[in-house]
């Protein structure tokens, strides 16, 4: 991370400098540790420039000129949804930033960092990679401007953009220049993406299929006649000197078909149509995310002025054993010694706990995960993870004996995939697990029963907890599981995300209905009473998703009543970078579906700002601070029969004195002594933080039920 470092190794220059908008921790979880671990181990000699003053260039030149290329990411996080609430509003924290200090990394980070790199060394490679490069890699709708943008490619004037896994593309492209190849020369990296000229192709063998309108087919694509005859094997000519023929076989005509996917490439909308036609533009987010499978994904193009974005297939997922490999570098396990003792929150978070798999085969259209990470899940060896808990256990300052968590995107994916590799490559499905599981998912969650019985099995392990989102609808498929966390693996809360109640909403999010999470919560609540445990669900739910209606809202609203729950921080709708939900928000068209000029279906956006309150409050009808907006929303809906004072209510008749008046005075209908004494007293058994509405990056917890014993 300085020049004296570089002294003390006996370094003159770096091969590699890597640019990151976090603070440097040395631990698998960060993606600048994890690749810098991993082209350490290649042989490559990599620098870090963590939260660079960006105002010039001169903190670029901290480790001087790297000899093959800066790598710039914005670091774990979106640089806008790390700053910035789903309201826009500017956060007063950053979790990745010591002493969570705020306002250390600009406003679409990447662009910045790339363009002061070029500045500092006009000659050097640039390369930009993670989660904020992998979702702006072809032109997308910008919701902190309101406003289609363009390809953070030719924004940001990087050489190459390497999105979603980047192990292998990331360790060939730094072999391949050190052997002396031009960065602009090397244009076959899976998961890679590039500007080229408008009629580039890579070879004569390549063809382009015009997907740029819709209701309107492209050129007819070349499939194999069935009816074909193929030379026979035989050496032996018939009878009337004509060589024996045959037809081809079934795995022959799908070789052909994918050989001719193999080399096409899908030209979509460009730029400056998507910007302009909402139509075009989820006809193009429908394609990108139907290209997603690396078994049998094109590439695509897009143009951006006189030239083109160009998108290779997504890269392949890592073996079990490639991936133990990476997760077991030698990591240090903790901040890069310079930063002395102060707190950085994001390590407080893991710093006990283990990554078990990635990827998420869910397809939730308002996450970025599957955009990012891919639908395949990749997951470790039980052997890799145990080792990890041990080096963990051995190397973490205050380690006491608790695990914080095994997980991932979601807790219990460990080791499910399809069981057909064949079905899984030339399937085009947007999620495994909706409308239903498929037929062809695994469900066994054996190896992650065993993995938890070896995990609390270590020697100096007190207790392994499960911090990540479980998914559900999966977990109800394998009761022995549930049992098994149940009773082991809860520390009183278990966090899930129904999202939401009403179908049609649960719909655009492709999430299952309720029914699955109360099968679930039958199952939690049998397994802790045998296990004489009182523990509880924190549910998470959306607000503002899109699709979503005041009705809907209201129906989740007093199905929380119904189900006793008062939830602490939730979480109204961010619209991220080529997520699904976020083109349903622009453009109020679903692209879950064949999109057409005439006809299509309409999805609501909740836009307004009052609107998004108003639905938020729903999720918060027990805060006094709410009721005002939602007696007033209550009655312009036609139930004001929901504003009383009993049980069967809503919010109440009543406003407690100088409590939800918001930035002008409203009438208060003033209640008996008795009751005002009693409102006053209504939140004392929720924390300091349980009173605020902002939003975080994590969602909250869940407040005490009157009459309840509060768990531990």
């Amino acid at each position: 991370m300085s020049r004296h470092e570089m002294e003390a190794l006996g370094w003159d220059s770096c091969d590699i400098i890597l640019v990151t908008g976090d603070a440097y921790i040395d631990h698998p979880s960060f993606g600048m540790a994890l690749i810098g671990r991993l082209l350490e181990a290649q042989g490559f000699r990599v620098g870090i420039v963590c939260q660079p003053d960006w105002n010039s260039a001169a903190d670029f030149k901290r480790l001087g000129k790297p000899n093959l290329f800066f790598g710039v990411t914005a670091g774990n996080m979106d640089s806008m949804v790390n700053r910035y609430t789903s309201d826009r509003k500017i956060r007063s924290d950053d979790a990745y930033t010591p002493n969570a200090e705020a306002n250390k990394r600009p406003d679409r980070a990447v662009t910045v960092y790339a363009q002061r790199c070029r500045e500092a060394y006009p000659g050097a490679a640039v390369v930009i990679g993670s989660i904020e490069a992998s979702l702006r890699r072809i032109a997308h709708y910008d919701y902190w401007s309101d406003k289609v943008r363009r390809s953070v490619l030719p924004d940001s004037k990087a050489d190459l953009l390497i999105f979603g896994n980047a192990e292998r593309a990331i360790v060939e492209l730094a072999h391949r220049l050190a052997r002396g190849e031009r960065i602009g020369d090397i244009r076959d990296l899976r998961g890679a993406a590039f500007m080229v000229p408008r009629d580039w192709l890579p070879s004569a063998e390549w063809e382009e299929t015009d997907s740029t309108e819709v209701d309107a087919p492209g050129p007819l694509v070349r499939h194999a006649d069935p009816y074909a005859m193929a030379e026979s094997n035989s050496a032996t000519p018939a009878s009337d000197g004509v060589q024996p023929v045959r037809l081809l076989s079934r795995e022959q005509r799908l070789a052909t078909r994918r050989e001719h996917r193999a080399h096409t490439v899908i030209r979509l909308p460009a730029y400056e149509q998507v910007r302009d036609d909402p139509v075009l533009y989820a006809h193009a987010s429908r394609t990108l995310h139907l290209e997603s499978n690396p078994g049998n994904a094109r590439a695509l193009r897009q143009g951006h002025g006189e030239r083109d974005v160009w998108l290779n297939p997504p890269p392949l997922p890592l073996a079990t054993e490639e991936l133990d490999r990476v997760y077991e570098l030698p990591y240090a396990r903790r901040p890069h010694p310079s930063y002395g003792e102060v707190k950085i929150p994001a390590w407080e978070m893991i710093r006990f706990s283990v990554n078990i798999m990635r990827g998420c085969f869910g397809g939730c259209t308002f996450c970025s995960i599957t955009e990012h990470e891919g639908r395949i899940v990749q997951s470790r060896s039980e052997d890799s993870v145990v080792r990890e808990i041990e080096d963990m256990r051995d190397k973490t300052p205050g380690f006491t004996g608790i695990v914080s968590d095994l997980g991932g995107p979601t807790a219990n994916m460990f080791h499910l995939k399809c069981q057909d590799t064949k079905i899984e490559s030339a399937c085009r499905r947007l999620s495994c697990v909706y409308p239903d599981i498929c037929e062809n998912m695994g469900t066994d969650h054996s190896r992650l029963i065993s993995l938890y019985r070896r995990a609390r099995a270590i020697k100096g392990v007190k207790k392994v907890q499960i911090g990540s989102g479980l998914r559900y609808d999966l977990a109800v498929r394998s009761p022995e599981y549930i049992k098994e966390l149940v009773t082991h693996h809860v520390g009183g809360y278990l966090k899930i995300a129904p999202e939401h109640t009403e179908e049609g909403v649960l719909a655009k999010m492709m999430k299952p209905g309720i029914g699955a999470y109360d099968r679930f919560k039958q199952l939690f609540d049998r397994f802790s009473r045998e296990a004489g445990k009182e523990q509880y669900l924190i549910p998470y739910f959306i607000a503002a998703h899109p699709g979503t209606t005041d009705e809907d809202m209201l129906n989740l609203a007093l199905w929380l009543k119904r189900n006793n729950f008062r939830l602490d921080q939730v979480q109204t709708f961010l619209p991220t970078p080529m997520a699904l939900a976020t083109t349903m928000y622009h453009t109020e068209n679903n692209p879950l579906k064949k999109l057409h000029r005439q006809g299509g279906e309409v999805v609501g956006a909740v836009r307004n700002g009052r609107q998004r309150k108003l639905h938020k409050a729903f999720l918060r009808y027990h805060d006094a601070e709410n009721w005002p907006l939602l007696r007033e929303a209550l009655k312009a809906m036609g139930r004001a029969d929901l504003i009383g004072n009993g049980k069967k209510h809503l919010v109440p008749a009543w406003q407690p004195a100088g409590v939800g008046q918001g930035d002008r005075p409203r009438p208060v209908q003033l209640a008996p002594a008795a009751k005002r004494d009693e409102s006053r007293h209504a939140g004392r058994n929720h924390s300091p933080n349980q009173r605020s509405t902002r939003d975080k990056p994590l969602a909250g917890s869940l407040s005490r039920k009157p009459g309840k014993r509060q768990p531990k």
